[in-house]
């Protein structure tokens, strides 16, 4: 008999008030980020040149562990937070696992992924600063939507760089972003010197999010009163995002279990760090032992193939130099539906974690990918993001697993988003279109 579906949520009062700053407790901080032109270490000041001031600082801070949220996004995250921590007894089922699978569902918010948990604060700071202008890149379009909707609420104007590619695999994202009053151009594009040099150099170049941060830099560089934004990689990011883990934690108590293994996708970082940081506290200060997930794309890498490097964020060299995991800042994605998750570099926070071995490393091919979306579609009846199937797909292995051992465990995976905007990528894998794919030398 089908257990029925549990829920959790958080009343008003029982919302975090402060972000977990994960750099203040690491034993081995992240190497600091350097000038491509001096090789020296780069301070807020100078980071502020990109970023509002204050992400800037919360860039660099190694010292406080938790860090307050604003009054006003406070009460901007409560028009869709908590979200639920959901019971997946009917996957369970499905597996005949006696793994406890929970998954932390940040798809219900109006926008239908996690994105929104920074783009808030981001344009929070800049319109504080007096900022009237904000650029950034995107590649599957959850942030861009995210960003466009939250430049629009604080009265900012917003130029988005979508990957080219990923443009015409999901129009409909770039029209939810014109939508909310953006302007969106497709990367790379002849609107920069940066997509004119990528243009020249291969006019059928179908842009990564390397080439689209490029064009965004440029363009906040170029432009008074403009800041660049991001939504992923940046540790002033993940911070934003640890609202995801702090309510997890939460209702994990409210359900009266504590994980054992922690999964989420990866491109940048931004939802496994939002997911997995606050609980990596424990762990980090020796009180419970996790297995800490990331699951990334077989044919991008960075985490279970890369080198471990300082490189550029950007195709053009523009950004700092950050020590990373990394495929190359000139790594050319293939054409994978999973847009968010095709990027070259994984954040500093990340790399060093991993570098530490407090976390590891999946690759899921595309097809595993989508077998484990549908399956989570027809049990859970959520068509979740093509970047989530990568974390659904390693939740399964792990379920799997505890069914060969009979190990009960205790999974908790991060849904990042819906895929009702996916739904051209989901015709191709049930027509039998899609294939996996390797890596490009």
């Amino acid at each position: 008999m089908m257990k029925e579906q549990k829920r959790y949520f958080l009343t008003e009062d029982q919302l975090p008030r402060q972000w977990y700053n994960i750099q203040a407790e690491m034993v081995n901080k992240p190497l600091p980020l350097l000038d491509p032109k001096t090789r020296q270490p780069l301070t807020a000041d100078d980071l502020s040149v990109l970023f509002a001031k204050e992400c800037a600082k919360q860039e660099l801070d190694t010292e406080h562990a938790w860090i307050d949220i604003p009054e006003e996004v406070q009460r901007r995250y409560r028009y869709y937070r908590s979200t639920p921590l959901v019971r997946a007894y009917a996957l369970e089922q499905a597996l005949g696992t006696p793994a406890h699978i929970y998954f932390k569902n940040e798809s219900v918010n109006p926008l239908g992924s996690h994105k929104l948990n920074s783009a808030i604060p981001q344009c929070y700071y800049c319109k504080q600063e007096g900022v009237t202008n904000v650029t950034t890149e995107t590649g599957a379009g959850q942030w861009g939507v995210a960003l466009s909707y939250a430049a629009k609420t604080f009265g900012l104007e917003c130029a988005v760089y979508q990957v080219k590619i990923s443009m015409q695999q999901k129009p409909y994202r770039s029209s939810i972003m014109r939508t909310f009053g953006a302007t969106v151009t497709g990367s790379p594009s002849m609107s920069t010197r940066a997509g004119k040099d990528i243009i020249t150099r291969e006019p059928n170049h179908p842009g990564s999010l390397g080439t689209a941060i490029s064009e965004a830099v440029e363009l906040a560089t170029t432009t008074p009163d403009c800041k660049y934004t991001l939504g992923s990689v940046m540790n002033h990011v993940s911070l934003h995002q640890t609202i995801i883990g702090l309510e997890a934690e939460k209702q994990m108590a409210m359900a009266g279990e504590s994980p054992d293994t922690i999964i989420a996708c990866f491109g940048g970082g931004s939802n496994f760090g939002g997911l997995a940081f606050p609980f990596m506290r424990h762990q980090l200060r020796g009180d419970k032992k996790i297995d800490f997930i990331a699951a990334e794309p077989a044919s991008c890498p960075k985490l279970t193939k890369g080198k471990f490097q300082y490189d550029f964020g950007d195709a053009a060299g523009y950004t700092p130099l950050l020590p990373m995991y990394t495929l190359g800042h000139d790594f050319k994605p293939v054409n994978i539906h999973a847009g968010g998750l095709r990027y070259h570099g994984a954040g500093t926070i990340v790399s060093q974690l991993l570098k530490d071995g407090y976390m590891r490393g999946v690759d899921i091919p595309q097809l595993e990918s989508f077998d484990a979306g549908l399956l989570f579609a027809r049990t859970e009846g959520i068509i979740p993001a093509p970047e989530s199937c990568h974390a659904i797909a390693a939740t399964i292995r792990e379920a799997k697993k505890c069914k060969e051992t009979g190990e009960e465990k205790v999974i908790l995976f991060c849904l990042s988003g819906h895929g009702l905007i996916d739904m051209t990528a989901y015709d191709s894998f049930l027509n039998g279109d899609l294939i996996n794919y390797v890596p490009n030398a």
